[in-house]
C-alpha cells in the first residue's frame, strides 16, 4: 500500500466517522424534543373547511341513435335519452354562518340539489345557488348549516411564481387528500376550458375529484378553486390549474345577491403586445378597435392605447383585462391607466349593459367589450 492510498483511507475513515458522529446529535437533539418542519398543524386548520360533493341526478341528453335517418324511420328511437349521474367532486366553504359553499360548474352542472360530506363525517343536503359556466365556478348553499368553518379568502393579485401552496379535495373519490407544491405560472390561458381563463398554475398533485377543491397560502388563505388539470393519460403529471379567488370572489358576490352573472361591455377590442408595439414592455393589453358611441369612446379610450393597469392592478395580458371588464357589475366604473404616444394617462370608464347579438360590434372573431 503506498503513502498516497494510505493517506486516502484514513481521509474516508475520517469522514465518515464525522458524519456519523452529526447524525447521531441530529438524533439526539430530536429524541430531547428538537423541533420537526411539519405543516400538520397548519393542516389540521384547513381541512375542515374544504368538504366532498356528491351529484346524484338526471340529465337528458340528445339520443345519438335519432341522428341515423333508418333508425328513425324503422325503429321507434327517442330524440333524447334520460341518464343517470353519480359524480364526486369537492367545494370550499367560504361563509360558515350562511353555509356558502365555491365549487366548479362541472361539478354540479347535472343537478340542482347535492349532497355534502364534512372532514367529520357529517353530511348535509345543499341547494345550488347560482352557477356561471363561462367561468366554470358554482355557489352552493348547506341547509341548516351548524358547525361549520370557513377559510379565509386570499388575494390572488399578490400571488408570485415560486410561492408553496397545498392543494386539498377529494381525488378519485378515495376522501379527503392533501398535497402541496410551488405556483408554477400566472395567467395561464388558452386551455379551451372555459370562457373566462386567468389560471395559476400548480405543480402541486391535483387529479380527478379536486374539481372544485380549494388551493391555499401558506398563511391559510384560499387563493384559488382547484379547477383542470393537463394530462395526457387523465392522471398528475405536475401542471394543474385553479381559478384565481379575485376572479371567484366576483363571481361568487354577484350569483348571491341574484342568482347569476351579468356580464356589461365597453365596446372595445382587445390583443396582447405585438413585437413593434413593445418598445421596452412586455405586459399590457392594447386596444385594438373602439366601437362608436361605446361607453369607451365615450371615456377618451382610443384605439392603440396600451392598457398597463385596472383599478391600481397590473394588466398583464388582453385575456385579464377582459376578465377585469367582463366579471365587473353594470354601472361600476373601471379606472384604467394607459400609454398613450409614450406617456401615461388615466381613463375612467363605465361598464355599460351588453348590447344586442345583433348589433354588437365585432372585429374579425373578436367580439368588442
Amino acid at each position: 500500500m503506498t503513502i498516497r492510498t494510505l493517506r486516502l483511507l484514513l481521509l474516508t475513515i475520517l469522514m465518515l466517522a464525522f458524519t456519523a458522529s452529526q447524525a447521531g446529535a441530529q438524533v439526539a437533539d430530536l429524541k430531547l424534543g428538537g423541533a420537526i418542519p411539519t405543516l400538520a398543524p397548519l393542516v389540521r386548520q384547513l381541512t375542515p373547511a374544504v368538504v366532498n360533493i356528491s351529484v346524484h341526478g338526471r340529465v337528458r341528453e340528445d339520443n345519438p341513435l335519432y341522428r341515423d335517418p333508418i333508425f328513425r324511420e324503422f325503429f321507434d328511437v327517442p330524440r333524447q335519452i334520460e341518464k343517470k349521474v353519480n359524480a364526486t367532486g369537492s367545494g370550499v366553504i367560504v361563509d360558515a354562518v350562511r353555509g356558502y359553499v365555491l365549487t366548479n360548474n362541472h361539478v354540479v352542472e347535472a343537478t340542482p340539489a347535492v349532497q355534502i360530506t364534512t372532514k367529520d363525517g357529517r353530511q348535509f343536503s345543499a341547494r345550488v345557488v347560482g352557477r356561471d359556466p363561462p367561468t366554470d365556478l358554482a355557489v352552493l348553499q348547506i341547509r341548516n348549516p351548524e358547525g361549520l368553518k370557513a377559510l379565509s379568502l386570499g388575494d390572488s393579485d399578490a400571488l408570485e411564481v415560486g410561492d408553496f401552496v397545498l392543494a386539498i379535495g377529494n381525488p378519485f373519490g378515495l376522501g379527503q387528500t392533501v398535497t402541496s407544491g410551488l405556483v408554477s405560472a400566472l395567467g395561464r390561458t388558452g386551455l379551451g376550458k372555459q370562457g373566462y381563463e386567468d389560471f395559476i398554475q400548480t405543480d402541486a398533485a391535483i387529479n380527478p375529484g379536486n374539481s372544485g377543491g380549494a388551493l391555499v397560502s401558506l398563511r391559510g388563505e384560499l387563493i384559488g378553486i382547484n379547477s383542470a388539470i393537463i394530462s395526457p393519460a387523465g392522471g398528475n403529471v405536475g401542471i394543474g390549474c385553479a381559478i384565481p379567488v379575485n376572479m371567484a370572489r366576483r363571481v361568487m358576490e354577484q350569483i348571491i345577491a341574484t342568482g347569476h352573472v351579468e356580464r356589461g361591455r365597453i365596446g372595445v377590442s382587445l390583443q396582447d403586445i405585438t413585437p413593434a408595439q413593445k418598445k421596452g414592455r412586455n405586459e399590457g393589453a392594447v386596444i385594438a378597435e373602439v366601437a362608436p358611441d361605446s361607453a369607451a369612446e365615450k371615456a377618451g379610450l382610443r384605439k392603440g392605447d396600451i392598457v398597463v393597469m385596472a383599478d391600481d392592478r397590473p394588466i398583464r395580458t388582453s385575456a385579464q383585462l377582459r376578465n377585469k371588464i367582463g366579471l365587473a357589475r353594470i354601472g361600476q366604473e373601471v379606472r384604467l391607466t394607459v400609454q398613450r404616444d409614450g406617456a401615461p394617462a388615466t381613463v375612467v370608464v363605465t361598464v355599460a349593459p351588453p348590447a344586442e347579438p345583433s348589433t354588437a360590434a365585432v372585429t374579425g372573431n373578436r367580439r368588442l367589450r
